[in-house]
């Protein structure tokens, strides 16, 4: 999954379109990510004992199709590579955004 927990995103389709939010938990086996302040669901607790009934809201998970990444450096945001890059000797692989032709390294 080209998404990690800390990314800063931007949600594409759905009833949060162009909101931003960070990834707060990524599930890769459902390619489904939690994003800040984003899919928000409220759960109702029932009255149980001394506890009085309420309402909590939480971030429910969103597709990882949904959302594109933002890039911390420049603020543009677009899909996910990898690159390959020579570094002392050896590979590295890094993320980089690709926006029309030109690729903008993220790490």
């Amino acid at each position: 999954m080209k998404i990690k927990t800390g990314d800063k995103v931007r949600v594409r389709t759905g009833k949060d379109k162009g909101k931003q939010g960070t990834v707060l938990q990524v599930f890769p086996h459902l390619e489904r990510v939690v994003v800040e302040g984003v899919n928000k669901m409220t759960k109702h607790l029932r009255k149980t004992g001394q506890r009085a009934g309420q309402k909590i809201e939480f971030a429910s998970p969103i597709h990882v199709s949904n959302v594109e990444l933002v890039s911390p450096k420049s603020g543009t945001a677009g899909r996910v590579a990898y690159k390959m890059i020579l570094q002392d000797e050896s590979k590295k692989k890094i993320r980089v955004i690709r926006k029309k032709g030109q690729t903008e390294d993220i790490e």
